[in-house]
């Protein structure tokens, strides 16, 4: 881990959130934000005659779904430096430089740089699991951490 980031985590009595808080964290906003969208498009369900006919209709609302996730992502971190799930998990996000809930800007890169994490297959969390400080890409590209609330 980067030595600098340590110091100010022992400093400031901050405590690095595992990896299985922030996992849980992260399946229940994807089952949260998943039920907003069955809910928002349950009469075009109900219309559909065939999985098929299911499938595509989920295909048709991707980029509305992607905008869901990084409105949600950039509003409740920058707002309370915690999505919903974070908060049920008692994790919070920091900004490395203030440690401070992050500005709109850092919320909103983190957000952005998470779904292109997601597309290219989880990588970027993957690298989370890898790395010494449990900084994921959207961390990195954001210079934010996940600690204990």
């Amino acid at each position: 881990m980067n030595e600098e980031i340590e110091n100010v985590l022992h400093r400031e009595g901050f405590v690095l959130a595992d990896i299985k808080k922030r996992a849980i964290a992260f399946f229940i906003d994807e089952m949260l934000l998943s039920f907003l969208l069955i809910i928002a498009m349950s009469d075009s369900f109900s219309n559909a005659k065939t999985v098929e006919e299911m499938i595509m209709l989920t295909n048709s609302f991707l980029w509305e779904y992607i905008l869901m996730k990084i409105v949600y992502q950039t509003f409740f971190v920058m707002q309370y430096g915690a999505t919903l799930g974070k908060i049920a998990m008692k994790i919070r996000v920091i900004e490395i430089a203030t440690l401070q809930n992050p500005t709109f800007a850092v919320a909103l890169n983190r957000a952005v740089f998470r779904i292109i994490s997601e597309m290219l297959f989880y990588l970027g969390f993957l690298w989370g699991v890898m790395d010494p400080a449990r900084q994921t890409w959207h961390d990195k590209t954001a210079r934010t951490l996940v600690v204990n609330a």
